[in-house]
């Protein structure tokens, strides 16, 4: 069987076990970061004032998953969000939690001049490396490859980035994640340009599409091949609980069980907002049971009260984040 890579070494897929597709260790600013290493994360849920790096953080996140059983996650932490494997080596080797990284760049527009200044083949060539060589100077190899589009839409850094990332794909065979937005009709131009660079759809996967309850939207993508994740669950400002729920539900009854994944895009911490303006966000209900548990502790449970199989639990949680990972 095919080998997936993690940040304590590659794995084989069999071994993957349950996994949660989409979240983050640690998600912080790195500019901010390496300009003023005095800034202190200061925010994640709750706040850890004593913990400004997100290691306290990080550890009880990745203790908590293999707690309820989770074996692997994706963190999908990409350049702008502050990847760092070292980190995310060091809080795999202290809890056991397998963490699948990943290589790319998340912008909604954004990009330096050292990108601004470079074709789209010589990002990928960057993001080749990460993939064959090892990323930051390490041996830990990326296992798949990130972008986004959000707002703002699919702008002409957002191609760019999708591009290189579609052409990284091509050369190595690795899948791309794609952070995407329903509401600005994302996902059919990401998944266009990706089609137009060759890249089989099979290795794409539209991150966010359960941040709608849109069925014809939904389905609309998955009719392109691709894979969604439904992948923000208590992240209430998106979309709320119940109509997640509705819509998970109301595809797994048309059939889509082996192309979704489920996850919530949790952050152990998160660095881009001031610990105030989280409480005045959570006292707003924008987010509630927002942490790495929601999927086992709240989700499976009520998808399997409406009559939803372990079989087909079985299938999003082991099997199709193997199918995705090795494509």
């Amino acid at each position: 069987m095919a080998s997936i890579e993690t940040v304590t070494g590659a794995v084989d897929a069999s071994d993957l076990g349950t996994t949660l597709i989409h979240e983050h260790l640690r998600t912080r600013d790195e500019a901010v970061h390496e300009q003023w290493p005095q800034a202190k994360a200061s925010g994640g849920i709750p706040e850890r004032e004593h913990d400004g790096d997100g290691w306290d953080a990080a550890l009880e996140v990745g203790r908590a998953a293999v707690e309820i059983g989770v074996r692997t996650i994706c963190d999908p932490t990409a350049m702008f969000l502050g990847r760092d494997v070292e980190f995310m080596r060091r809080v795999a080797e202290q809890t056991g939690l397998q963490v699948v990284p990943c290589t790319g760049i998340y912008t909604y527009d954004h990009l330096p001049p050292f990108f601004v200044g470079r074709d789209e083949d010589q990002i990928a060539d960057l993001f080749v490396a990460d993939i064959e060589q090892g990323i930051q100077g390490t041996e830990i190899k990326a296992a798949f490859i990130k972008c986004a589009a959000d707002e703002p839409g699919v702008t002409e850094n957002v191609e760019k980035v999708h591009r290189a990332a579609a052409r990284a794909s091509v050369r190595t065979g690795r899948p791309i994640m794609a952070h995407s937005r329903p509401a600005s009709n994302t996902a059919p131009r990401q998944i266009e340009i990706f089609l137009e660079e060759g890249v089989d759809p099979a290795n794409v996967q539209i991150a966010h599409t359960g941040d709608t309850d849109d069925l014809d939207y939904i389905e609309g993508v998955l009719e392109t091949g691709v894979w969604i994740g439904l992948d923000r669950y208590g992240l209430e400002m998106f979309l709320p609980y119940e109509q997640r729920q509705k819509t998970t539900l109301a595809l797994l009854e048309r059939g889509y069980a082996d192309r979704l994944f489920l996850s919530a895009d949790s952050c152990g911490t998160i660095d881009w907002f001031p610990q105030e303006a989280i409480e005045q966000m959570l006292a707003a209900g924008m987010a509630k049971d927002w942490d790495i548990r929601i999927v086992h502790q709240r989700v499976l449970p009520d998808l399997k009260e409406a009559g939803i199989t372990d079989e087909q639990l079985e299938t999003i949680l082991v099997s199709n984040p193997v199918s995705w990972l090795t494509a």
